[in-house]
């Protein structure tokens, strides 16, 4: 955590619990190197398992009445054989355990906490072997199956989100770090006047958290949504989003480079503005009206851009979502690989990896988390009559996705693979809407200038071949034959 604790206040707020917890225990002298070591592991897991950031050991505070009664122990003195006992706990300790000692007076006596964040990666073990608080007593993980499986069920999820971007705030400095009157405006609501009651909101949905020593810290998620300068947030600078535009269909030659200063709820619409503005736009005349017809529809960029910053994994570090505007299509990308396999976007349940972004996401209106992004991306291509969207994977440094939209060509100008592309997200979206696709739908999908009902045949008959589609009844008279995504 960024921010150095208030150590008497941290005691202090240590002692207002009303008993010793899974993650917090009081001694007075004990110093066992053994039993510290058991307590570490224990209290590490248990913390993990409490979703707790930290658990603590204190000496010099009675864990009965909790009073400040002061301690003897001074780890630095203190010697195993002929090694610092902290430095013999990293040996002794498995490689993921992260602990640090403090020592104050409160209230005149002799204080020395023990500061042991919670696990991650793997369980934190004592001499290879994984402990747990149970009550207030040290126990064998192994011991306790429920306690062990939901250790390791939490390990295995991602805190990015939870975790501290900046810390060890009082409450108007951390308010000043972020737009939350942004945030107040997008969910429709009136703000309060006070600053409690601000921060009781910003709380309750994971924009600030409040640490044991009673400052606050902004999470990662609050400062990636609501931070007002993405450079105060080292964790998430590097994710701010980057819109780049090229002269022609290559990267060769940059025009103009856009990169997000502030958080993606604070500039999502200026986003969305600025890639249609770099976009191509013709003026049609309807009736005595200048109408400007874009060359991507706006829906589709708004979708793809929302699953961009949603979907993209945050704990790869060193890059963020990007998109690139050439002359003749739009690339969106994003760390980490798809959680859905690319061809089945449209029927799968939604999924994130992010769940807390995506839910605010979704309640300012940015996104929705019903899986039918990914039906409106293709339905307004097709209703502009573009090629299919396409997605690609790709695998070096974590790996990356890319969606790539593309202006307007003609069918006799689409190369194979997006003309198969084409007819298998028509089928994909014919069935979602309840219908199959027919011939005659695929042909009208491609617009006027669209194939004949031969070479709409032939193109059915690849599809069917590379197994992306299949006919609703194989028995059908030719003329009459419908068609379903494959995995129908």
């Amino acid at each position: 955590m960024n921010g150095e604790l208030d150590i008497p206040s941290l005691v202090d707020e240590l002692r207002s619990q009303g008993s010793e917890t899974e993650w917090l225990e009081f001694k007075v002298s004990n110093k066992d190197p053994n039993m510290i070591g058991r307590d570490i592991s224990a209290l590490a897991n248990s913390a993990c398992q409490h979703k707790v950031p930290s658990a603590y050991m204190v000496w010099g505070v009675d864990d009965t009445t909790h009073e400040v009664i002061g301690s003897t122990f001074r780890y630095r003195e203190f010697k195993v054989g002929n090694e610092e006992l902290e430095n013999w706990l990293h040996h002794q300790l498995s490689d993921n355990a992260s602990f640090g000692f403090r020592e104050t007076d409160v209230r005149g006596r002799h204080v020395t906490v023990l500061m042991i964040d919670a696990a991650c990666s793997h369980t934190v073990d004592f001499e290879r072997t994984a402990y747990v608080r149970v009550g207030s007593y040290t126990k064998l993980l192994r011991d306790y199956p429920s306690i062990e499986a939901a250790v390791w069920d939490r390990i295995t999820q991602s805190d990015f989100e939870a975790a501290p971007a900046v810390g060890g705030l009082e409450l108007d400095r951390a308010l000043a770090l972020i737009d939350y009157p942004k945030y107040f405006s997008l969910l429709g609501i009136p703000m309060p006047q006070g600053q409690e009651e601000v921060a009781h909101y910003l709380l309750e949905d994971g924009i600030l958290c409040r640490q044991d020593d009673g400052r606050h810290a902004i999470t990662n998620l609050g400062a990636i949504l609501l931070a007002k300068r993405l450079r105060d947030f080292p964790t998430v600078s590097r994710k701010a989003l980057r819109i780049v535009q090229y002269e022609d269909a290559t990267r060769t030659d940059m025009l103009r480079e856009r990169e997000s200063q502030s958080g993606y709820a604070c500039d999502f619409e200026t986003a969305v503005e600025m890639i249609m503005a770099l976009t191509p736009a013709r003026e049609d005349i309807q009736g005595a009206r200048r109408v400007a017809t874009t060359a991507y529809p706006e829906r589709a960029v708004r979708e793809v851009l929302a699953n961009a910053l949603i979907h993209q994994d945050l704990t790869l570090s060193g890059s963020g979502p990007v998109v690139e505007i050439f002359r003749d299509r739009m690339d969106f990308t994003n760390p980490g690989r798809s959680l859905v396999e690319p061809l089945r976007l449209v029927d799968n349940p939604p999924r994130s990896r992010n769940q807390q972004l995506a839910s605010l996401m979704r309640r300012f209106h940015y996104c929705e988390e019903l899986g039918t992004g990914w039906d409106k991306i293709i339905s307004s291509c097709e209703g502009m009559f573009l090629p299919a969207p396409e997605v690609k994977e790709y695998s070096p440094a974590g790996g990356s996705m890319r969606v790539t939209i593309m202006s307007y060509v003609p069918f006799r100008s689409m190369d194979a693979h997006g003309r198969l592309l084409s007819c298998y997200w028509h089928a994909c979206i014919c069935y979602t809407n309840g219908t199959a696709m027919s011939n005659q739908s695929l042909r009208s999908r491609f617009g006027d200038d669209g194939p004949s009902q031969s070479t709409v045949s032939r193109l059915i008959g690849a599809a069917v071949e590379a197994g992306m589609i299949k006919p609703v009844d194989p028995d059908t008279a030719p003329r009459y034959m419908t068609y379903v995504p494959a995995w129908a």
